[in-house]
């Protein structure tokens, strides 16, 4: 498939803006992770346990708003919205080192509560484009490479600069400050899409109450099939990057640059693997390449666990492993999945709001893990929960993709008959 140097141009321009306006969000939510407050408890209860599970709670009722807010925000409007969350999201770091603990905890509810809408929002203005599968892959890209980077930029602030651990997410964020404003800014002068994108993609409109409750009813079991499996995904994907430096530090590994070097080859693969979705013009065979590739990363994420437990493999590369194959379903279904699929049923509304209503509940189910591990299984080690999370929650998900593709396929053939 050739492109023309106007469509080369545009292509970069929005994968460049949304990469890093993404990548410089996550400095502002996750520079907490590079932190372990080690040796500190309230109420019986890690320090560290209580931050990350109010940081959740806060981003899934942030995604709960956010099924309103980013479904019928006005395109002109998305950027400033943008602006505005993140700057709510850094105060509350200020606060947090400022504030004495245990009081400082509830400003990283504050934190979490802004940001769960930031994705959809950006999201928004790369929808709908022919070059969307390489836009989309470029954005989520961008929190599977920035989750590692921002753990590296931590704890080295905290390593080399003899920056405290309640201070460092508030200086971690501040050191992204002046990026995010390029990046933000390059996003909001992105054009919009035009006639050529609408014939292939189906017009993106913003959708009210009514529109979204019709969405949901016209595909309501194969949504309801996604949904419950997109819950697994997210609670393992969640799990697996708060607590990543506790994993590696119970394998013996505090290389503070283990993250980017695990994570950055992830981010590169997932990146190429799915822009090549772009040369696939229609839209339910690429659907269906899609389902393919996350099946295809269940297994290889179950076969890096099985080889990690027998010892033929060390931990960085069966780390790798389970990101890699994880990230192969996560990534698609943030924004890929719904946009072919709105394409394929020639269903006009904006991918926003599907994905914000999918990550909803995901983060739910993120926040009811976090609670049962730590009030139900609070002896388990990060690494053996982590172990059965994939067994459980990614072999749960590969099975509900399969029902799941399996009726949007009927429906597809039935509107193809009549």
């Amino acid at each position: 498939m050739s492109i023309s140097r106007r469509d080369f141009t545009l292509t970069l321009w929005a994968a460049v803006a949304a990469f890093g306006t993404y990548t410089c969000m996550y400095a502002f939510r996750k520079g907490i992770t590079a932190a372990t407050f080690e040796g500190m408890e309230y109420w019986g209860i890690s320090y560290k346990i209580w931050l990350v599970n109010l940081q959740v709670f806060g981003y899934a009722l942030s995604k709960l708003i956010g099924i309103k807010v980013v479904s019928e925000v006005a395109v002109r409007m998305r950027g400033w919205y943008i602006l505005v969350l993140v700057s709510i999201a850094g105060l509350s770091l200020v606060g947090f080192a400022f504030v004495p603990p245990p009081y400082n905890m509830f400003f990283f509810f504050l934190n979490g509560l802004p940001l769960g809408m930031i994705y959809g929002l950006v999201l928004g203005f790369l929808e709908g484009r022919r070059q969307t599968d390489i836009l989309v892959a470029s954005l989520t890209a961008s929190f599977i490479f920035a989750s590692g980077f921002v753990k590296t930029v931590g704890l080295y602030v905290m390593q080399n600069w003899g920056i405290s651990e309640f201070h460092m997410p508030m200086v971690t964020a501040a050191l992204f400050i002046p990026a995010i404003a390029v990046f933000l800014t390059l996003l909001m002068r992105l054009p919009a899409p035009d006639a050529k994108d609408e014939e292939l993609r189906t017009v993106r409109i913003p959708m009210n109450r009514d529109e979204r409750r019709r969405f949901v009813q016209t595909f309501y079991q194969g949504i309801v099939l996604f949904i419950i499996g997109f819950v697994m995904l997210t609670v393992l994907r969640d799990f697996r990057d708060n607590f990543g430096v506790e994993i590696f530090k119970e394998q013996g590994v505090s290389n503070a640059a283990v993250f980017s070097q695990v994570e950055t080859p992830i981010a590169l693969g997932i990146l190429v693997l799915l822009s090549m979705m772009a040369r696939v013009k229609d839209n339910f065979r690429a659907f269906t390449i899609i389902n393919g590739i996350t099946f295809l990363g269940v297994l290889i994420a179950v076969a890096g666990t099985l080889l990690f437990q027998t010892k033929q493999i060390g931990v960085e590369l069966w780390m790798l492993s389970v990101g890699a194959g994880m990230y192969m379903g996560y990534v698609p279904v943030n924004g890929i999945y719904f946009d072919r699929i709105l394409g394929a049923f020639r269903y006009p509304g904006t991918v926003g709001f599907i994905v914000t209503l999918a990550d909803t509940w995901g983060y739910m189910g993120s926040f009811g893990l976090q609670l049962y591990k730590n009030f139900g299984q609070a002896n388990i080690s990060y690494t053996t929960f982590l172990i059965y999370a994939v067994y459980v929650m990614l072999g749960g998900y590969g099975v509900l993709v399969l029902f799941s593709y399996r009726y949007f396929q009927k429906r597809f053939i039935e509107l193809a008959k009549i």
